[in-house]
């Protein structure tokens, strides 16, 4: 089997494993909330340029391999600048979650969701901060598509960022955040991208470090390579 075959099964896989998600944090210490249903696509695929200097230890992450992310709008109210997954919330003409997740894809880079094979999705994952009850649609990139910014006062960039790069432990940070007397503290990817550095961290970088651990593509990286991030 091919390490692109090899990286497509390991990840269809994770469809039927209910339990590696099931220490996220469920948001009880922040009392009743109402979640809202929202849906992200985390897309697997194999780059046709730039592909990772980082040779990784696994043969299913291949120097090809790759993710889709964006960055989002440095002007929205919510989550502004951060690196995300395509993803939005549920609306009323969606007849699914994985429907609601290829819409916003298509709606955000542009993909053409008739090349995107759909795995499955994974346990729902609740969001406190942003009252949101979000589901991670898996996906491959069977036939990729052009992808890019489509509106600017959504996304700042699209960008397809090698799997390597993502393991490669000299990108692997804890970003720490202290607000209001208190820290929190997660785990973060800074690949260089194009020439240009993006910050991963947050919800989007919990999801990707736990699907990287569970896979067995990480690699040992030093957690006391820390990063401090502003309030």
């Amino acid at each position: 089997m091919t390490a692109t075959g090899a990286a497509r099964d390991e990840l269809a896989a994770l469809v039927g494993d209910a339990t590696f998600l099931d220490d996220w944090r469920d948001g009880a210490e922040f009392g009743e909330i109402e979640y809202r249903d929202a849906a992200v696509l985390i897309l697997f695929g194999v780059l046709d340029e730039l592909p990772s200097e980082h040779t990784a230890h696994d043969r299913a992450v291949s120097r090809d391999l790759d993710v889709l992310l964006l960055a989002r709008a440095e002007t929205l109210r919510s989550h502004a600048g951060q690196v995300a997954f395509p993803g939005g919330r549920v609306d009323p003409g969606d007849r699914d979650v994985v429907d609601a997740a290829l819409r916003e894809a298509r709606e955000e880079t542009g993909l053409d969701t008739a090349g995107v094979d759909v795995l499955g999705t994974l346990t729902p994952l609740s969001v406190p901060y942003s009252g949101h009850m979000v589901t991670p649609v898996l996906g491959w990139w069977r036939s990729p598509s052009p992808v890019g910014v489509v509106d600017v006062a959504e996304s700042s960039a699209v960008f397809r960022t090698p799997v390597a790069d993502l393991v490669d432990p000299a990108n692997r940070y804890t970003t720490v955040l202290r607000r209001d007397g208190q820290e929190w503290r997660g785990p973060a990817f800074l690949p260089t991208v194009a020439g240009r550095q993006h910050l991963v961290w947050g919800f989007t970088a919990l999801v990707l470090d736990k699907m990287l651990d569970r896979l067995g593509w990480a690699e040992p990286w030093d957690e006391g390579h820390e990063l401090d991030l502003e309030p």
